[in-house]
């Protein structure tokens, strides 16, 4: 099965004040470490969606190995990377796992067991952990004209919970790995990796 892996990478940071996919995480950057778990994966695609301080990411992360879009339109919230980066999809692709780039805690396993949901038939899994459902997220190809249409941020989720699609839940076990959107979550990022 062909698997795109999407990496969420172009938000504004705005409650932390700066680009936090340029924090300084395991002597790199938060993306990088997102971007290695990510190479991990060994998706047979892997693109990174970038928007707010695209420049400096692209100076300072490592790309390499990935198809990075532009997301010119990233103020208007994370759905908005999921539709610029739908037209780079390989056509080969059976289905993409979606990725946040502020959560390098997510697991390989974590993608492989969405991935052989994905392979079974489901249209769209999460992961469940022991403290609710997360990301990442399996959507099938027959997914994508849906995606397409998604406007503004947790837009994936009002798609999840809107009831017109069947959610497989994937367990995965743990917490649900910690995105960071603010200096606190940050800061228990690196205090839960030290």
């Amino acid at each position: 099965m062909f698997t795109t892996g999407l990496v969420l990478a172009a938000g504004k940071s705005k409650r932390l004040g700066q680009p936090k996919q340029l924090l300084e995480f395991r002597d790199r950057t938060l993306l990088d470490a997102t971007l290695d778990m990510a190479r991990a994966c060994c998706f047979d695609q892997l693109i990174v969606s970038l928007g707010a301080a695209a420049g400096e990411v692209r100076s300072t992360v490592d790309l390499s190995g990935c198809v990075a879009v532009d997301n010119v339109h990233f103020t208007q919230g994370c759905s908005s990377s999921i539709v610029a980066a739908l037209a780079s999809v390989d056509d080969r692709a059976d289905g993409l796992v979606l990725l946040l780039g502020d959560q390098p805690a997510v697991t390989p396993a974590a993608v492989r067991a969405l991935r052989n949901e994905g392979a079974s038939g489901a249209p769209l899994a999460v992961c469940r952990y022991d403290d609710g459902r997360g990301h990442p997220f399996w959507f099938a190809r027959s997914m994508f004209r849906d995606l397409e249409k998604l406007h503004g941020d947790k837009a994936v989720w009002k798609l999840l919970e809107s009831g017109e699609w069947p959610v497989h839940e994937v367990g995965v076990g743990g917490s649900i790995p910690l995105d960071v959107d603010t200096w606190a979550d940050y800061e228990l990022l690196l205090e839960s990796t030290r």
